[in-house]
């Protein structure tokens, strides 16, 4: 065990803390290794450090277990990394032999009576297992109880109508909270259920819409300009943000001018890594600047704040390695029928391991994610413990 700061005891103003988590498929185990860290950080019968979670397609069942556990953090985050560590690709979406034949045999008849014989399909893969799967492990009565006990303000999950142009942010608050929400005109009231999720990670092309109150919904990232928004307009004034993609590219294998024509699958993994990544990155350089501008009306107005503004701090904290390098690794457990898919798509060779760092929902390639984000984390224990604590913990504790 890494020699740590003492946990945050006797906080006398705790910050109001905001968890954010991008979507990012099977890689968002990365972001169970980074709340196992901050656990371990923390006393350990404590409940959840965070008063808002927010959260996108994998990013949003994350943090629904974690909101079932609110009352006791690291019992939650023990809950997650067992749910993790033990994935199996058919608790997602149905990748055996018959289920890919059938598929392929749809999509063909499909393709050659002009849909007259069957209709066109909406999705590559089947992913109602995954509806199983979430009802297992996500517990809403328990969300509702945290929420009137004062363990949570708010959850928020987001998902996006195809028939409008943004992202929409469906919340469950707490009844003290709930009424400084209403106008928010990209947030939505909801009981929250197992159809929020499944639409909210419906990823497009490879899993179908969800259709709720008349209206289809896909993955909450499509149209989403703003990830931070949500945490923010419900109250957080400090925000740990998980995501999922290395802050420097990986380095490119081949010399210049001989690099081959991108595969389908190469690009489909650009699409989603560029779907999942993108706006989380310029949202916090939106807020960085806005920081910059607060702090200098606040210097030139001569006092600490400013009405009307408030300042937000944020933690972003990404992958150390390459996810697609460490998904090649586990390639080879990947069922017979999708692998064959895979290398169809052009996703088994080097340009297309992005697509499959997102697909791969196995327990092994989730373990190494899982200790991926704990060492990322531990690497910055003391600008995370920085966020989470108040100023009066951190001026009165030693070390």
């Amino acid at each position: 065990m890494p020699d740590t700061p003492p946990p945050c005891t006797g906080l006398a103003a705790p910050p109001r803390l905001g968890l954010v988590l991008p979507g990012g498929g099977a890689r968002c185990a990365y972001q169970v290794g980074v709340l196992k860290a901050l656990a371990e950080l923390l006393p350990g019968a404590g409940p959840i450090p965070f008063r808002v979670i927010s959260g996108t397609s994998g990013g949003a069942i994350i943090g629904s277990v974690l909101a079932s556990h609110a009352a006791h953090f690291r019992r939650g985050v023990v809950t997650l990394e067992r749910f993790w560590r033990g994935f199996r690709i058919d608790e997602v979406y149905r990748a055996d032999d018959a289920s890919m034949l059938r598929a392929g045999l749809h999509w063909l008849l499909a393709l050659l009576s002009a849909g007259w014989l069957a209709r066109s399909p909406h999705a590559l893969l089947d992913n109602s297992p995954l509806r199983a799967t979430l009802a297992r492990h996500v517990s809403f009565a328990r969300i509702r109880h945290a929420l009137e006990r004062g363990h949570l303000d708010a959850l928020a999950v987001s998902a996006s109508p195809y028939r409008r142009a943004h992202s929409m942010s469906f919340y469950t608050a707490s009844p003290a909270h709930a009424a400084l929400l209403q106008g928010w005109p990209d947030g939505v009231a909801a009981e929250l259920g197992i159809d929020h999720l499944m639409a909210s990670a419906a990823v497009p092309f490879l899993f179908e819409p969800v259709c709720m109150g008349g209206e289809w919904y896909g993955d909450g990232a499509m149209r989403q300009t703003s990830p931070l928004a949500p945490a923010i307009a419900r109250g957080a004034d400090r925000l740990l943000v998980v995501g999922v993609r290395p802050a420097a590219p990986p380095v490119a294998t081949s010399p210049p001018g001989e690099a081959a024509e991108p595969s389908f699958g190469q690009i489909f993994g650009f699409m989603l890594d560029t779907l999942f990544m993108d706006g989380v990155h310029a949202d916090l350089e939106r807020l960085r600047r806005d920081n910059l501008l607060i702090g200098a009306a606040a210097a030139a107005a001569g006092r600490d704040a400013v009405a009307g503004m408030r300042r937000v701090e944020a933690l972003h904290i990404v992958p150390g390695e390459d996810f697609g390098a460490i998904a090649a690794r586990h390639a080879g457990d990947l069922p017979r029928a999708l692998r064959a898919l895979l290398r169809t798509m052009g996703a088994a060779n080097p340009g297309g391991r992005m697509l499959l760092s997102y697909l791969l929902f196995d327990g092994a390639y989730a373990r190494e994610l899982i200790a991926l984000g704990y060492r990322d984390a531990m690497r910055r224990r003391e600008e995370l413990q920085a966020l989470v604590c108040s100023e009066e913990w951190r001026e009165t504790t030693p070390g």
